[in-house]
């Protein structure tokens, strides 16, 4: 029995309040359903409740409140029972309700709480790892820029989000690599070269216009005069034949040696760079497309080649190679995703920008006509980020190289406060930072508040180690001292973190970790200015310190979890 989640409790004494029933033959149970345990959202319904008896009626054709009396009756009978058939003490649970059309609440007794928070201690930075995971291998790629100029505040959401699910994936029991995919082909190359080019030429004084749709940014002066300094005059008798490949191939990897900076400055590092050049290289793309003709799944048309996407639910076929012989995105996003599923993931997870909405659906098609099943791949759409000072919204266009930096917020207001920020609402919800408010030093910048938390906590310990007080163990303490409403919920709240780990794992929302550090943060500090951690009373002091030590505990945990540092003054 894993002790301080509760859900294994609850679970161990359905299924056997089940089996016994089924063995009785009061109902005519043939498959033991899942059983699915949830902790309540109101307090008034119980710690914990489960649906099962709504599941078993569906398949009984009986009421719902019928199967949980039973259910309940059953139950009852085991917590008297003298025989040793459960894996902990009856006294762990307080009482049980059957609650509207047939939930059964389950209410868990004081003990049950103070003996589950000793498992914090015992745990300490493994504290909410599990084995969710299983060890299956998942991929997440996220950021994946053009290499045609530096990270905006927009790339940087998607890589706190990347990094912090791949952090929590891997608490979780996954084996995660973190993959970037370099877009280092195509028509925003050739634009990113010719810029360069006409930026070099401009500053060794030939009288000629910068292209529309070229890269306008300060960027791409710096990296003309960087080529003057290298290389003179040469390019400016050479042909564009010679030159652009040049200019292309030098930006692009200023560029991307900029993105890895940045990007390690931001605390990201990812375990592969995967080159798009490379697919072509090796010539996976045309090998991918050859696989596909031997399937029927793409064909020959007005002089292109189509893929058979509608076969798949997407809304129409696609355009692999125009009829001008050159390949679309999508065909080396085939053939990449080909790749990927050759490496041998249990799961792929793409993080995109929200412009990449119509893109999913025609992605899971490929993977099904690939031969996996769609839901091998996962999508997170990343939403746009609003930058704002106070009430004023800064305007940004990328194309006209007016747009504020990613490594410029991270000078401004630092890494763990634009980490957190990042992950302040969902992903699929447009995001206000806030420059301001994020440098703030007060409780209403939400990770300094955070952060005050664990310095707090540590406070605490310096002054006791100063009174000469040991600090204890939760074997040596009596936690029955530990009565009021505010410490009793503080200890369901520490006690929700593993389950609140595996949730932000199999719902893919890392933002979930964010709103709990807030909670506890905002609990904890209300508690803290209402009673003293270190009082004359050396037993109940004892209790208290190993209470906000297992606060500690958590909060760092999940600040870690983050990226964040747990700071231990302020």
């Amino acid at each position: 029995m894993k002790v301080g989640v509760g859900k294994e409790i609850i679970t161990e004494i359905l299924t056997l309040s089940i089996k016994m029933i089924k063995a009785d033959k009061v109902l005519d149970i043939t498959d033991l359903p899942p059983i699915i345990v949830e902790r309540s959202r109101d307090e008034k319904f119980g710690d914990f409740s489960t649906n099962i008896a709504m599941t078993i009626a569906s398949i009984e054709r009986k009421k719902p409140r019928l199967i949980a009396d039973i259910i309940v009756e059953n139950i009852h009978n085991s917590l008297k029972s003298e025989d040793e058939i459960l894996s902990f003490p009856s006294s762990y649970i307080d009482k049980i309700e059957i609650a509207g059309p047939g939930f059964i609440n389950f209410f868990m007794s004081r003990r049950f709480w103070l003996d589950s928070l000793k498992i914090v201690e015992d745990q300490g930075s493994e504290y909410g790892s599990s084995s969710l995971g299983n060890n299956r291998r998942i991929q997440i790629e996220f950021v994946s820029a053009n290499p045609t100029g530096p990270l905006h505040i927009g790339h940087g959401r998607g890589a706190a989000v990347g990094d912090i699910l791949a952090n929590i994936m891997k608490k979780a029991g996954y084996i995660v690599e973190k993959e970037y995919y370099i877009n280092d082909v195509g028509t925003q190359m050739t634009i990113l070269g010719k810029s360069t080019l006409i930026r070099y030429q401009q500053l060794l004084g030939r009288d000629i216009p910068f292209p529309e749709d070229g890269y306008k940014g300060d960027y791409i002066n710096d990296i003309a005069k960087d080529i003057i300094a290298k290389k003179g005059e040469y390019f400016m008798d050479q042909p564009e034949g010679v030159s652009l490949p040049f200019f292309t191939e030098f930006a692009s990897k200023i560029i991307l040696d900029g993105i890895k900076k940045d990007l390690e400055d931001f605390g990201v590092k990812f375990d592969n760079w995967f080159s798009e050049k490379g697919l072509y290289d090796i010539g996976e793309v045309d090998e991918v497309i050859g696989r596909l003709k031997e399937k029927g799944l793409a064909y020959e048309k007005d002089n292109a080649v189509w893929l058979r996407s509608s076969m798949f639910g997407d809304e129409k076929d696609r355009v692999l190679i125009r009829g001008n012989g050159q390949h679309t995105y999508f065909a080396s996003d085939i053939a990449y995703h080909w790749d990927k599923f050759k490496r041998d993931f249990d799961q792929v997870i793409d993080i995109w920008g929200a412009d990449h909405h119509g893109y999913v659906p025609r992605m899971k098609a490929i993977v099904e006509a690939m031969g996996y099943h769609k839901d091998a791949l996962k999508t997170i759409l990343v939403q746009l980020v609003n930058l704002k000072r106070g009430n004023e919204q800064i305007a940004m266009s990328t194309r006209e190289g007016k747009f504020t930096t990613l490594s410029e917020v991270v000078r401004e207001v630092g890494k763990d406060a634009a980490r957190f920020f990042f992950l302040m609402r969902s992903s699929d919800s447009h995001l206000d930072f806030d420059l301001d408010l994020a440098r703030k030093e007060s409780k209403e910048n939400p990770v300094y508040y955070v952060q005050y938390a664990h310095a707090r906590i540590s406070s605490i310990f310096r002054v006791a180690r100063e009174k000469g007080i040991d600090i204890p163990t939760g074997e040596e303490v009596d936690l029955d001292l530990l009565k009021s409403p505010e410490e009793m919920t503080l200890i369901k709240e520490i006690l929700s973190f593993p389950e609140l780990v595996e949730k932000c794992a199999i719902y893919l929302e890392p933002h979930r970790l964010t709103y709990y550090l807030q909670d506890l943060a905002s609990i904890f500090h209300n508690c803290y200015n209402k009673y003293r951690v270190i009082s004359e009373d050396r037993k109940l002091t004892n209790a208290r310190l190993i209470l906000v030590k297992s606060i500690g505990t958590v909060l760092k945990n999940a600040l870690l979890l983050l990226g964040i540092s747990a700071p231990e003054k302020m």
